[in-house]
C-alpha cells in the first residue's frame, strides 16, 4: 500500500460503508437537535465587545442521562449550563446553551461527530478522545484554538494547573487544539501479601526492569502465585499496547511516533528490548501465565486473580484501583484493598534510559473538549469551554468523588485521602507520555499486539519486530516511516 496523507484516509475511512453504518445507526440513536454552526470560521482576533450579546451554542458529547456517561450528562444538564447561563447573565449577555446528548458505542459517536463537522453541521463545543486530536485535525475538522478564539485562550489561568504532559492531549504539533478535562496514568500493582511471604519490602519501589525479574524471582518460590502479569495477547486488545507495551517501549527510550518529522517509527532497539520484556516474563523467566494472555477474557481473568493472590505483580492504569479492585462496587473487590495492595512507579529499563531521559515512565488516556472551527459565536465557545473547565465547574463535576481530572489545584483536594490516586496526579501525570493521535494508529497499534503475542508465543523478539517493520510499512507506506526507536 503506498504513502497516503493523513486526511485522505480519514475520508476513506468516513465514507466506507462500515463507518456509514456505525454513522446511520448513530443517528438513529441520537436525540435530535440543530447546531449553532453554520457559518464561516471564527477569526484568530476575537474582540468580545464585538461578540453577540445572546449567544445561542450547542454542546455535545457522547454522554446520555440513564445512560452512558449519565453522572456527565445530569451534571452538564443541571448544573454546567445553568451555571454557565448565570454568569453571563452578570456580565450582561444572555446566553442560550442546549446539550444534544449521545449514548453510543464510540466509534459511532467519532464517526457521527466527524461527519457532522464535515458538512459544516457540527456542534459548537464538544467532547472528544484526546486519541482523535491529530486526526480530525489533519482532516480540517479542528483548527487550534488561538485560530478559533483569538490569543485570550493562551492567556486562560487555568493552563497553570493542567502539567505541561497533560496539556499534550489536546495537542498536536506544538498547538492547543482542545482542553483536558480527564486523565489516568499506569502504575506497577503489586500484592503485599505475597511480598511479605517471599521477603520483599511492602514499600516496593523498582528502579529498573531488572528489579521487577529479581522481585518476580523470589514470587516464583510461592506455590500456586503468578509472579508476573503483564497484559500481552492479542484479545487483551489496547490493554496490551497502552497498559503493557507502551510504557516498557519509554522506558527504553522509544515511541511509535516522532511528532517533529511526521512519521511512524522503525522498530529498533527499544522497541526490542520493550519485546525482550515480555521474552523474560513469559519464556526465559517464566514468570508470568502465557496460556491467560490468549483466553478472551484474559484481563478480566487476570484482575480476579490479582484479587484472589494469586498474582504478586501486575501493570494497569489507576482505572484498577478506582473500579476493579475497589472494595465499594468493584467488578473484583478486595476487602483488604488499602492495605494490602501496593504500586510503585514503572521503572525505566535501566536508570535514565526512559523518553526525556527520564527514571520512571507512563502512560495516559483522556479526553478533551473543543471548539468547532465554524461556530458563529467564537467568544461564547470559548467563554464555555473556559468555565467548564474552570476549578469550580470541575469540583462541580465530580462531586467530591476521588477522580482524578487534569487540574492539579482540584486533584490536590480532592485525592488527599486517596494515596494511589494522588501518587498519580502528582508523581505520575508530569512524567506521563500519550499515543499518537494519529488516523493510523488503532492500525498500528494491532500490530503492536501481534508482535507482543508473537513474542510471548515464543517468538524471539528480533524477528516479531521485523514482522512489524514489514508491516507498518504496508499500512501507512515506507515513505512514512523513519528512522528506528
Amino acid at each position: 500500500m503506498g504513502a497516503r496523507s493523513a486526511r485522505s484516509r480519514n475520508l476513506r475511512d468516513l465514507t466506507s460503508p462500515t463507518a456509514l453504518t456505525a454513522i446511520a445507526v448513530a443517528a438513529v440513536t441520537l436525540a435530535a437537535g440543530c447546531s449553532s454552526s453554520t457559518s464561516a470560521p471564527g477569526g484568530g482576533n476575537v474582540n468580545s465587545a464585538n461578540q453577540p450579546k445572546n449567544p445561542t451554542l450547542v454542546i455535545t458529547a457522547n454522554d446520555i442521562s440513564g445512560g452512558k456517561n449519565a453522572a456527565e450528562a445530569d451534571w452538564i444538564t443541571k448544573t454546567l449550563i445553568p451555571d454557565f447561563v448565570k454568569a453571563e447573565a452578570a456580565k450582561g449577555i444572555t446566553a442560550s446553551v442546549t446539550f444534544r446528548p449521545n449514548g453510543v458505542d464510540d466509534n459511532a459517536y467519532k464517526s457521527k461527530l466527524a461527519l457532522d463537522l464535515q458538512s459544516g453541521t457540527g456542534d459548537d463545543v464538544f467532547a472528544l478522545d484526546g486519541i482523535w486530536v491529530g486526526e480530525f485535525a489533519d482532516a480540517g475538522y479542528l483548527k487550534p484554538l488561538a485560530d478559533v478564539a483569538g490569543t485570550q485562550v493562551n492567556d486562560w489561568d487555568g493552563w497553570k494547573q493542567i502539567p505541561n504532559a497533560v496539556q499534550a492531549l489536546g495537542e498536536y504539533q506544538g498547538k492547543r487544539y482542545g482542553v483536558p478535562n480527564g486523565t489516568d496514568g499506569r502504575v506497577v500493582f503489586y500484592n503485599k501479601k505475597l511480598f511479605a511471604q517471599a521477603g520483599l519490602p511492602a514499600d516496593w519501589q523498582p528502579k529498573s526492569w531488572q528489579d521487577i525479574y529479581d522481585a518476580a524471582d523470589k514470587l516464583k518460590t510461592l506455590s500456586g502465585v503468578t509472579p508476573i502479569q503483564w497484559d500481552g495477547g492479542v484479545p487483551m486488545g489496547e490493554a496490551t499496547t497502552i497498559q503493557g507495551f507502551l510504557p516498557l517501549l519509554a522506558g527504553a527510550g522509544g515511541s511509535l511516533y516522532d511528532a517533529d518529522k511526521g512519521k511512524w517509527l522503525k522498530p529498533g532497539k527499544a522497541f526490542t528490548d520493550a519485546l525482550g520484556f515480555y521474552q523474560k516474563v513469559y519464556a526465559t523467566g517464566g514468570y508470568g501465565d502465557s496460556v491467560l494472555q490468549q483466553d478472551a477474557k484474559g484481563r478480566d481473568k487476570s484482575f480476579a486473580e490479582f484479587a484472589a493472590g494469586k498474582i504478586g505483580i501486575y501493570a494497569e492504569s489507576d482505572y484498577m484501583w478506582r473500579s476493579v479492585l475497589n472494595p465499594s462496587g468493584g467488578t473484583a473487590p478486595m476487602a483488604d484493598r488499602n492495605t494490602g495492595v501496593g504500586y510503585a512507579l514503572i521503572p525505566a529499563e535501566t536508570p535514565g534510559s526512559g523518553v526525556r531521559d527520564q527514571d520512571f515512565v507512563s502512560y495516559s488516556g483522556g479526553s478533551d473538549w473543543s471548539i468547532n472551527p465554524k461556530t458563529k459565536y467564537p467568544q461564547a465557545a470559548w467563554d464555555f469551554l473556559a468555565f467548564m473547565n474552570s476549578k469550580a465547574e470541575t469540583e462541580s463535576r465530580i462531586g467530591g468523588a476521588a477522580k482524578i481530572t487534569a487540574r492539579a489545584d482540584v486533584n490536590q483536594d480532592v485525592l488527599a485521602g486517596d494515596p494511589m490516586l494522588k501518587l498519580v496526579s502528582e508523581k505520575v501525570l508530569p512524567i506521563t507520555s500519550f499515543r499518537p493521535s494519529q488516523a493510523a494508529y488503532n492500525d498500528v497499534s494491532a500490530l503492536v499486539q501481534k508482535a507482543v503475542a508473537a513474542v510471548v508465543g515464543g517468538t524471539g523478539p528480533a524477528e516479531a519486530a521485523a514482522a512489524y517493520e514489514k508491516g507498518l510499512e504496508a499500512l501507512v507506506g515506507a515513505g512514512s516511516v523513519a528512522g528506528g526507536s
